[in-house]
């Protein structure tokens, strides 16, 4: 079960990566903001990733995709790529992955059935 999730989510990082190294990512249907798509995508990623590794914090599990968002933006100046670098873009990512992790923790919490 655990090794589907972790398919998931490593699949999602990679598609993740691939569309904001890609210089000329496809058109998006209706096309959302740009810190939207950012939000999206880390906000799934946080889903995933606290799926796929239930028995890792998920402060650490935080850290770690804010770190990936910020890896990202490093990328994205490589001037080859013609793409943008952007704080805010790693802002939008990091208050994604806090806002599900502190939701997903909450859920944890309170949805346990008490003995």
């Amino acid at each position: 079960m655990h090794s589907v999730g972790r398919f998931a989510f490593w699949s999602a990082a990679n598609f993740a990566l691939v569309m904001a190294l890609v210089p000329h990512p496809p058109p998006i249907p209706g096309q959302p903001s740009d810190k939207v798509l950012h939000v999206v995508a880390f906000a799934v990623l946080t889903s995933l990733a606290a799926n796929a590794y239930r028995k890792t914090s998920l402060l650490w599990l935080g850290i770690a995709l804010s770190a990936f968002g910020a890896a990202i933006e490093f990328a994205q100046m490589i001037p080859v790529l013609h793409r943008d670098a952007q704080i805010l873009d790693w802002i939008a990512d990091t208050s994604a992955v806090a806002t599900v992790g502190a939701s997903i923790a909450l859920y944890r919490y309170c949805g346990r059935p008490k003995i």
